[in-house]
């Protein structure tokens, strides 16, 4: 039920992200629901996503401070 429940949450992120226009802000809701979802492997990948794809947003620097904090 829970894998369903996240299932259903991370798509209806993904096809409400197109509508938004800001990709980065929803990458960063996605990481940080899989961090409290105990998923940090998707959660890192996000992160670096976020790094890589929008270096110059204000959420890039949040996602490296993250990813820092996932590996203590």
């Amino acid at each position: 039920m829970k894998l369903f429940i996240l299932s259903l949450m991370i798509l209806l992120s993904v096809s409400v992200s197109g509508c938004s226009g800001d990709k980065a802000k929803d990458l960063m809701d996605t990481a940080l629901l899989e961090e409290k979802q105990h998923n940090p492997e998707h959660a890192r990948q996000l992160y670096q996503e976020i790094i890589q794809k929008y270096p110059n947003s204000t959420f890039a620097k949040d996602a490296q401070k993250r990813l820092s904090d996932l590996e203590k």
